[in-house]
């Protein structure tokens, strides 16, 4: 008889459980089945990528990854470095990283079955009703109820909805990280351009020093002449004015000196009174020999296009998203447990429970809601790919323009440095002659001027020379990625 109840009470609880291991089963299965089977419709491409770039024609090595090394300059290097690490600039682009990937991580929630898990005990007792003449019969009795279930509930993909709409949304965190690329990248440049800046103004302020002393021994000579009366006061007044002028030119350079260290302290995430920049010259400092590579593979290297690259990919999977909010919505759930008004029994078969419940929805008469849903991705999309063809074209337009403003700017300071080298020797004649009494002081004035302002053009000109090798590295994408490499390597086809 003992055998026989038991048997009985497994049999019951084999009942109580079956119905979850077909829910299971059939959500495996409807799983395995189920995905987008609607693909998105994008329109073609229709890139016209170059075999070469017209002003680098032979350069098909990239450049090196950590390039401002090439330039020679520890300290450069050391800033660089530093404003990877503390630049608030790319840590914001960090954080963003991290909300992007959270609203990844929300966006597959739909893809997984929803649990919960209940439990609860009800205590209850009617009210007691007396009547007019007296008490009524014996207590009210209570009442206890003891319940432990489980609720789940999974939406079938069956036609890819929430697949597409998670992906999109992953194509968006991918996006996030090609963003913090363009700030890593922008940084870089833009600490190597103040760098620049700091030498260059350093370099201004020697040249107008120097130019100062210089005009000021000229103004000495030109004094003793006019004390020995062969110079006129108008002599004088004229040497005098430049020497104020050269005088005057001083302060603006210190500013933009101190400024620019300004710049940097803050690049480099510190109170611009916590930094000192030892500086230099700008002669001192080695132009890297920078090659563009191949125009298809700036698609890889450029992290703006990558970026473009992965919203067009993420309005691909809103459109598919749109196309399958047509169709309907097929929702399983089900509630399992136990519940009985006596705690002992609560988990015996007797006190099993379950449901299961399959829910269709489609939609009818929406107010062509989805209808413009639909329409707004494909317009987003059709934005997105003009977006990435003009990131493309853009792309290969700054190359261009950067080659050939680097091979225009090294011939400049080439003449420019003839210009400086004739004006010294005719200055140095000047003021030889000075000496000897026989040069007319207004020739001597303005060959003064002539040096002063070569020497400058010389600072300006090596400048936009550097400033068009940083343009080059940052229209090149920086750091050279090769294909495979990066927050996401999928290539669009």
């Amino acid at each position: 008889m003992f055998d026989e109840t038991r048997t009985r009470a497994l049999v019951e609880k084999a009942k109580s459980v079956r119905p979850f291991f077909v829910v299971f089963l059939g959500l495996s299965l409807v799983q395995m089945l189920s995905g987008c089977i609607f693909s998105s419709e994008r329109p073609d491409l229709a890139l016209d990528v170059p075999p070469s770039y017209r002003a680098g024609r032979g350069m098909t090595s990239p450049p090196a990854l950590d390039w401002w090394r090439g330039f020679r300059s520890g300290e450069l290097t050391r800033l660089i470095e530093e404003a990877q690490s503390k630049n608030l600039d790319i840590a914001i682009a960090i954080a963003l990283i991290v909300e992007a990937d959270a609203q990844s991580k929300i966006a597959g929630v739909p893809l997984l079955p929803i649990a919960t898990m209940n439990a609860s005990s009800i205590h209850s007792r009617p009210s007691q009703t007396t009547g007019p003449g007296g008490s009524g019969g014996g207590g009210p009795s209570e009442n206890q109820l003891y319940s432990a279930t489980l609720n789940a509930s999974y939406e079938i993909d069956f036609w890819g909805k929430n697949r597409a709409a998670s992906r999109a949304v992953e194509e968006t965190a991918v996006v996030s990280r090609f963003n913090k690329e363009v700030v890593v990248l922008s940084t870089e440049v833009s600490v190597a351009t103040a760098y620049f800046a700091v030498l260059a103004s350093q370099d201004e302020l020697r040249v107008a020093r120097r130019n100062l002393d210089a005009s000021s021994r000229i103004l000495t000579l030109i004094r003793q002449r006019f004390d020995a009366g062969t110079a006129s006061q108008l002599d004088v007044a004229q040497q005098e004015s430049l020497v104020a002028t050269v005088r005057a030119s001083i302060p603006p350079l210190d500013q933009t000196l101190r400024q620019s260290i300004a710049t940097l302290a803050v690049l480099i995430g510190r109170p611009p009174a916590y930094l000192t920049v030892k500086g230099g010259s700008l002669d001192r400092l080695g132009i890297p020999r920078v090659t563009p590579g191949l125009p298809s593979e700036l698609l890889f290297q450029r992290p703006d296009i990558r970026a473009a690259e992965a919203n067009l990919a993420s309005t691909d999977a809103s459109v598919e998203f749109a196309r399958a909010a047509f169709f309907p919505s097929i929702t399983l759930t089900g509630q399992g447990g136990y519940q009985s008004a006596v705690l002992k029994l609560l988990f015996t078969p007797q006190s099993a429970l379950y449901q299961v419940a399959t829910n269709l929805t489609q939609p009818l008469l929406d107010g062509f809601r989805l209808e413009g849903q639909l329409e707004l991705a494909k317009g987003q999309q059709l934005a997105a790919l003009e977006t990435y063809r003009r990131s493309v074209l853009s792309a290969f337009g700054d190359v261009e323009k950067a080659l050939i403003a680097v091979a225009d700017t090294a011939e400049q300071e080439r003449l420019q440095r003839l210009v400086v080298t004739s004006s010294r020797q005719a200055f140095d004649l000047s003021v030889t002659r000075l000496r000897e009494g026989t040069i007319d002081l207004v020739t001597l004035l303005q060959v003064q001027q002539t040096l002063f302002t070569a020497e400058n053009n010389l600072v300006l000109v090596r400048l936009a020379r550097f400033q068009a090798v940083l343009s080059l590295f940052q229209a090149l994408g920086g750091s050279w990625l090769p294909p495979g490499v990066g927050a996401n390597a999928n290539v669009m086809q």
